[in-house]
């Protein structure tokens, strides 16, 4: 199901959304998909994904990666021990301040103006429903970045999420940090198989500035760790009250990719600059996963 989604550039929550309170028919399904991509899709990529799900070889949905700069061996060495890498420069400086216009654009706001980055028409979240602006769904083909996660999946044939953005402003007395605090978005049930998270900065951040955090290395020692949590408590709340993040600064362009098994969440912005991210995860056409769910 992730990579039909992937391959008809959808996104999980708005799918799920709208086949709950809508129960189209597969005409109306079909004519919402439309929509989503200005009315018509692209027969290329719809050629790519029909190929894939039949068990045929495919390839990368950018063209071939052979002479794409991606990870250095430090980056590989890095990543092994610590779950976790950043992939520099995984765009341009131009492209990540586009896409941080794009935001302030979505949301009414001015980039120079405190003020007015505390609007209350999305609720009190750092979360932003936007998907599928240009500049966005350019990133989302950035060339090293889909050579970056080639190298950790060990194959190309990779669908890219289409998912939303981030806006974490600094804290004040009416905008204390909503979270997402320390969390795991994958099961915890075993088997533990492996997978992907990815959040792209659009703008320098600081270790104070809401930066990613994570709890490096943990994927190397969570089932020994899961087996010490106490009878009937759960994990993920065990997890909070006792491990510690790390927060990870990088500048504009930069992309930090983790193991799903790394404990992770945001953090307070206690700066003077906002924190404007764009989440992105790519995965093999099949790839192995536990159906079980278990947090």
């Amino acid at each position: 199901m992730k990579t039909l989604l992937a391959g008809l550039g959808l996104n999980v929550l708005e799918t799920l959304r709208y086949l709950h309170h809508e129960r189209p028919s597969y005409a109306q399904f079909e004519a919402w998909i439309g929509e989503r991509h200005g009315g018509e899709l692209d027969e290329a990529s719809i050629s790519r994904l029909r190929r894939a799900l039949a068990g045929e070889s495919v390839g990368a949905e950018v063209g071939h990666l052979d002479g794409v700069e991606g990870l250095s061996a430090d980056d590989l060495a890095h990543w092994h021990e610590h779950g976790y890498v950043i992939l520099r420069n995984a765009i341009s400086q131009q492209a990540a301040q586009i896409g941080e216009m794009a935001i302030y654009e979505f949301l009414g706001m001015d980039r120079d103006d405190p003020d007015s980055w505390y609007r209350t028409s999305l609720g009190h979240s750092i979360w932003v429903p936007l998907l599928r602006h240009p500049a966005l769904a350019a990133n989302r083909r950035a060339p090293r970045i889909h050579k970056a996660h080639a190298q950790l999946w060990g194959r190309d044939d990779l669908w890219v999420t289409v998912d939303q953005v981030g806006f974490n402003p600094p804290e004040r007395k009416d905008w204390q940090f909503p979270g997402p605090h320390l969390h795991w978005d994958a099961t915890l049930a075993e088997p533990h198989c492996f997978g992907l998270q990815g959040i792209l900065y659009l703008a320098d951040v600081d270790e104070d500035q809401g930066a990613f955090s994570c709890v490096p290395g943990f994927h190397r020692t969570l089932k020994p760790w899961l087996e010490s949590v106490p009878a009937g408590v759960n994990a993920q709340d065990h997890a909070r009250r006792t491990l510690t993040m790390k927060p990870i600064a990088a500048k504009r362009g930069d992309m930090i990719i983790w193991h799903h098994l790394l404990p992770h969440g945001s953090s307070p912005n206690r700066a003077r600059r906002p924190r404007l991210v764009q989440y992105m995860s790519l995965h093999p056409t099949r790839f192995a996963y536990t159906a079980e769910w278990k947090s």
